[in-house]
């Protein structure tokens, strides 16, 4: 008997979803960053075995719109809950679950496991849950992912909705632009705001080598000046670590040139928002 089917993986910012998406599938499908709202699309992880595959959908954090950027992201969390058939709704084992929260899981009409994510950290809370699990260390991981195959379709043949090779179903060209944003977010700290995204200008294969050329775009002379840091080192070191990770995904060696832009209000503007793939 073969199982597969999709999973939306749901929370609040920073409960935990990219991690674990990525503790799933084995590989890095989704950035991670400390700070809420690193996702912005609906980003899927696929878990493939011998008997089985799982699609999970890793959806940006569960928050109240305040622009057209989170309007889009709003609407990718909505899209994702439904037509699965299974809903993973995770919570943060260092805060409990506010009223509005509850209520919000209590109104979730397909099946839905409540999962405790971050049981490594200290300080954790007592409410109630069905599986409490670490993505940095790994325990429960297993577990969650038979819990998970409970709810999947059974076929009486192979039945992969994508094919078995893939663990993602994000472009090259998407993953490296992300994560040149999870490294300009994780090395800046506090300093910018999320009004920050990366696009791929240019991106050309040779047989040896491939040539990257990326913008990060933010909203003000401000945070460009930021991003780019005294001397030009702090974009220095955004580029050296995306550029390892670009050569680890290619397998080749990558030569990546990063350039930063001023684009005023563009999580405002709803073309900008598609064009960037959010």
């Amino acid at each position: 008997m073969f199982k597969a089917g999709f999973v939306a993986v749901v929370g609040l910012p920073n409960a935990g979803k990219s991690s674990l998406v990525n503790a799933l599938v084995g590989q890095k499908v989704a950035i991670i960053s400390s700070k809420p709202q690193t996702t912005r699309d609906n980003i899927l992880g696929i878990i493939n075995g011998d008997d089985y595959q799982i699609v999970l959908v890793d959806t940006p954090g569960v928050h109240h719109s305040k622009n057209a950027l989170d309007k889009a992201m709003m609407k990718n969390v909505r899209s994702a809950v439904n037509g699965v058939d299974l809903i993973l709704y995770l919570i943060d084992g260092t805060t409990l679950p506010s009223e509005e929260e509850r209520q919000y899981i209590e109104h979730l009409t397909l099946p839905t496991k409540v999962i405790k994510t971050k049981i490594d950290l200290k300080n954790l809370k007592n409410f109630d849950c069905d599986l409490e699990v670490s993505s940095r260390t790994g325990e429960n991981i297993d577990k969650l992912k038979q819990l998970i195959l409970e709810y999947m379709p059974s076929y009486n043949e192979e039945h992969y909705i994508y094919d078995k090779d893939y663990y993602t179903d994000k472009s090259v060209k998407f993953l490296i632009a992300e994560e040149i944003r999870e490294k300009a977010l994780n090395i800046l700290h506090q300093e910018v705001p999320h009004g920050i995204a990366v696009e791929i200008i240019r991106f050309y294969e040779e047989e040896n080598i491939v040539h990257i050329d990326a913008d990060i775009i933010c909203e003000n002379d401000r945070h460009k000046g930021m991003i780019i840091g005294k001397g030009g080192q702090v974009l220095k070191k955004i580029g050296m670590e995306a550029r390892l990770f670009a050569e680890q995904l290619l397998d080749k060696k990558v030569m990546l040139k990063i350039f930063v832009r001023v684009e005023k209000d563009w999580r405002n503007k709803p073309d900008k928002i598609k064009s960037l793939g959010y």
